[in-house]
């Protein structure tokens, strides 16, 4: 099925780059070019995703993604964050309000898509098994990991650090942020373990080159992407 997704952006000329980008990949459009239109879109349209700026006319994204939680049948919605604000502190306060990923401008089309599809399969999983880059797939079914063809085995830990990252690629995460969706935000896991398992998970990839593809961002924490 044809996914909708609503763009909210004031600025004409990314919201037209945008929109022919995502027509591109198939997908179908709404648009908003201020909070008004936005909140409007919210109440009679059904769509799937949010491609959310900060600054609107009339209000802020930050106060829409508060509007959108609010009503039943968006509570779930997903919302990208796609933005001029780079700040970490705008980062954090965005995704903290709500946004399910922040997105800087100037930003690659790839990278763009590569969120979105990530983001769509996650939240609406009909045929979503397969997560796949560059000869790397995870089944997240049956919890194979196919690497250059040949099937490799990971512990259960390694697992679900590959998975949670190639889900959400090229997004940077914290040591605190990966504790808390790996083990959960009751368990005290310190940072040192957490780097123990990304050697593991690193040194089984390493045969088939997928090693690189597990990024240290330093003074922030870990990444999964495809950008060499």
């Amino acid at each position: 099925m044809t996914k909708t997704i609503l763009i909210v952006e004031d600025e004409q000329a990314i919201l037209d780059m945008v929109k022919m980008l995502l027509e591109q990949h198939q997908y179908h459009i709404l648009e908003a070019k201020n909070y008004a239109e936005a909140i409007k879109q919210s109440q009679l349209a059904n769509f799937h995703l949010v491609l959310l700026d900060w600054m609107l006319p009339g209000g802020s994204g930050i106060d829409f993604i508060k509007q959108l939680r609010k009503q039943d049948q968006n509570q779930h919605i997903p919302v990208i964050m796609l933005t001029a604000r780079q700040h970490e502190d705008d980062q954090i306060t965005g995704l903290n309000s709500g946004a399910d990923d922040y997105i800087t401008k100037p930003f690659s089309n790839k990278e763009l898509i590569a969120r979105i599809n990530a983001i769509l399969r996650r939240t609406y999983p009909e045929n979503s098994n397969i997560i796949e880059f560059n000869n790397l797939k995870i089944d997240t079914q049956s919890h194979r990991i196919i690497a250059n063809n040949q099937e490799i085995e990971l512990a259960p830990t390694e697992y679900k650090l590959l998975s949670f990252f190639m889900s959400r690629p090229e997004r940077v995460f914290t040591r605190d942020q990966l504790i808390d969706h790996i083990w959960g935000q009751d368990t005290y896991i310190d940072d040192r373990t957490i780097d123990v398992h990304i050697g593991r998970l690193r040194k089984q990839l390493e045969k088939s080159g997928h090693d690189q593809f597990i990024q240290t961002v330093r003074g922030s924490g870990y990444r999964f992407s495809v950008k060499i």
